[in-house]
Order: structure tokens, then C-alpha cells, then sequence
């Protein structure tokens, strides 16, 4: 190695620091994951002003030898931007104390959204023991790390542990309430039909809170047995037990919230396929649609940090299920396999048109038989969700 190649001590220093960041990346994880446990988002925020480090200590009733340790814990909550200080008032100069952050926001259990389920779950022993297994998995013959850990898929393992079901939807849930968001800044999607099917949608976050912007519509949530056990159908809403695989129920509109990067392609190609059986044949004339809001890989397209979470989701779905996060190519491709015709993949809404008719119900269609769709132009979240797809047919 020639001289000019060798680092400098600088740079090596460098070089070991980014690669202890990463060995200890966890540490960033389970200081979140204690200041939930502890309770520390809600406490601050009942407080209603800058809460000293011993007025913290004292509302957690902890030991005052503890003191020193949620010193520590908060400093690195405020580098992370969970936290940030504030100067007791306009007097002081030294004092300060803790206030909340707009992601401290999305901690409060009393606020909607709520996502403490999401991240409390995630960081749970259960969901970390298979990131033991990973290696091992690429050894073995198991379909994921989580397999390879308990011997079963994590579906399976939900059905069999309720006390982690019940987490798991909670966490679901909780991210399900930014569903909001999308209803807000994009209610063209959901106009223009009756029915809507939520498939895989869980305890119904997302179904409630589409009928709270539209009371009209029926909407029914499809998912398995074990989730949808014991919960009450009201007069818009009503839950089927079912499997995805096998049936749909019929309906205008068919949404699937962050359910296809659960599952392999050839599996998304078959929920696809079920949705077009399930389109209806009546009321000729009316558009039908299947809303499918993802994580889409965009690459150089969007900012360093989210373009590291979204990579990060793609190994998670490596870890835990059979799925992966896809490019907006790899989409597409879904969708053409499935019948589907592309008309313009370009946008945050791209639209899509079937064109099933009794006639060619079951055949993929060919391309001169799709009429033309619009596309739509609606702006929407660039962030962790930064598309909704929406595949639309006038039959």
C-alpha cells in the first residue's frame, strides 16, 4: 500500500468511530424504549412546564441515587431530539428543564397518534432474540430469522401467544392512527364509492377513521379470525375472519396499509388477483379501485436519513416475515403480473386499470383493451409512507 493510501490517525479514528456507532446502535433503541417504560413523554407533558431534572426524579419516584442515571439517560433523549431544555424563565440563567419535541408528540398515551405501542413492541425480547438467529438463518432452510429463533412464522407465533398478539396489535394500531393524515390531505381517494374492504386491517383504526370523514360508506375489515375475534360490527362497520389468499370480500374499493411488504411477490401477485374477483359486476359505470399505501425504495430521490430507515424496514421484513420493501419497478411489476395495466407510474398517485369483465374475468387483459385513467396529482407525505397507489377501473 502506497503511503498516500495508509489514513491518517485522524481518519482511522473516524473510521473506528462510524463502526462503534453502528455496534452500538441499540443503545439509541433501548434508551427510547426505557423512557417509554418509565413513563418520562407523559410526565413531562403533565407538568405543562420545563421540568427540572429533580422534579422528574421525584415524579418517577425513583431513589435519588438514581438521579445521576436519568441525567444521563435524558442527555442522550435531547441529542436524539426526543427532548430539549428550556430555561425555567427569563430570569434564570442556569436552570433549565426538560420539554417535550415534536417526536416526544407521537409518545403520549393520551394523544392520538400514540405511537409508544409501535415502538414499545418493537424493542421487545420477543422481537429481538431473532436478530440472534440472523446468521444462522443464512445457513439454514427456515423462510425467516424469526423462524429460525421459534421455530414457527410470526403470525403463527401471534395466534399461539395472545398476551404478543394483543401487543402486536396495539402497535399496528397505533401506527394505523396517522392514517388520519392521509384521509386529510387526500379525501379524492375514498370519494366516489359505497363500499371499502380494509384488507389485513386489524382492529379497524383505519376503517373508523375513514368513516369519520365519510359516514356513508360501508366498510368491512378483513383479517384473521384471531385478530378480529370478539370485536363488535356496528352499522357501517363490520369485521370478517378470513385469509386474504382465499377471498375478498366484494366491495367498491380495496386498501391495503403497509400488508404487501409483509409478503413475498408471489403472494402480493395473489391478494392482487383475489381484489379483482372481488370487484364488482353491478352498478356498470363505476369506478372501482384498489388503494395500496407502501414503502416505496426511491434511492437518491429523497434525504440520506429515510432513505437509511427505509433500507432498515427492508431487512426487518428479512428478520420477521417473507416480505421486502420494493422499488416503484418492482411495484409495477406486481401489478402487471396480476392483471393490472399501468398507465402512468409516475406521481405520488398512479393510477392503474383492470379491466375485468365478465368476458375476461381471470385473463390478464391486453393493452388495447384499457381505456386511458387520468392520473392524479395530490400531494401527499414524502416521508415513511411517500406513495399511495391507486388502481382504478370504469367497467
Amino acid at each position: 500500500m502506497e503511503a498516500k493510501d495508509v489514513p491518517t490517525a485522524s481518519e482511522m479514528f473516524r473510521i473506528q468511530a462510524h463502526i462503534y456507532k453502528h455496534t452500538f446502535h441499540f443503545a439509541n433503541s433501548m434508551v427510547l424504549r426505557c423512557a417509554i417504560q418509565l413513563g418520562i413523554p407523559d410526565i413531562v407533558h403533565t407538568h405543562k412546564q420545563p421540568m427540572t431534572l429533580s422534579q422528574l426524579v421525584s415524579e418517577l419516584k425513583l431513589p435519588s441515587a438514581k438521579s445521576n442515571g436519568i441525567h444521563r439517560l435524558m442527555r442522550l433523549l435531547v441529542y436524539s431530539g426526543f427532548f430539549a431544555t428550556k430555561k425555567l424563565d427569563e430570569n434564570s440563567e442556569t436552570q433549565e428543564g426538560y420539554v417535550l419535541t415534536a417526536s416526544s408528540k407521537l409518545l403520549l398515551k393520551s394523544e392520538i397518534p400514540n405511537l409508544s405501542p409501535f415502538a414499545r413492541v418493537m424493542v421487545d425480547p420477543i422481537m429481538v432474540n431473532p436478530w440472534q438467529s440472523f446468521g444462522d438463518w443464512f445457513l439454514g432452510n427456515e423462510a425467516t430469522p424469526f423462524e429460525t429463533a421459534y421455530g414457527t412464522p410470526l403470525w403463527k407465533y401471534c395466534d399461539q401467544n395472545p398476551g404478543f398478539n394483543k401487543a402486536i396489535n396495539e402497535a399496528m394500531a397505533s401506527d394505523s392512527e396517522m392514517m388520519s393524515l392521509v384521509v386529510k390531505d387526500c379525501k379524492q381517494v375514498f370519494e366516489e364509492m359505497d363500499s371499502l374492504v380494509d384488507v389485513g386491517g386489524g382492529t379497524g383504526v383505519i376503517a373508523k377513521t375513514i368513516l369519520g370523514a365519510f359516514p356513508h360508506l360501508k366498510c368491512t375489515v378483513l383479517d384473521l379470525p384471531h385478530v378480529v375475534a370478539n370485536i363488535p360490527d356496528t352499522e357501517n362497520l363490520k369485521y370478517v375472519g378470513g385469509d386474504m389468499f382465499q377471498s375478498i370480500p366484494p366491495a367498491d374499493a380495496f386498501l391495503f396499509k403497509l400488508v404487501m411488504h409483509d409478503w413475498s411477490d408471489e403472494d402480493c401477485v395473489k391478494m392482487l388477483k383475489r381484489c379483482r374477483e372481488a370487484m364488482r359486476d353491478k352498478n356498470e359505470g363505476r369506478k372501482r379501485k384498489v388503494i395500496i399505501i407502501d414503502i416505496v425504495l426511491n434511492g437518491d430521490e429523497e434525504e440520506a436519513d429515510m432513505t437509511e430507515l427505509k433500507l432498515i424496514f427492508d431487512v426487518l421484513m428479512m428478520v420477521y416475515l417473507p416480505g421486502r420493501e420494493r422499488t416503484e419497478k418492482e411495484w409495477e411489476k406486481l401489478f402487471l403480473e396480476a392483471g393490472f395495466m399501468s398507465n402512468d407510474p409516475t406521481g405520488c398517485f398512479m393510477s392503474y386499470c383492470p379491466a375485468v369483465t365478465p368476458q375476461n374475468r381471470g385473463a390478464r387483459p391486453a393493452l388495447d383493451r384499457v381505456a386511458p385513467i387520468k392520473r392524479t396529482w395530490v400531494p401527499f407525505l414524502s416521508h415513511v409512507l411517500p406513495r399511495i397507489f391507486l388502481y382504478s377501473s370504469t367497467k
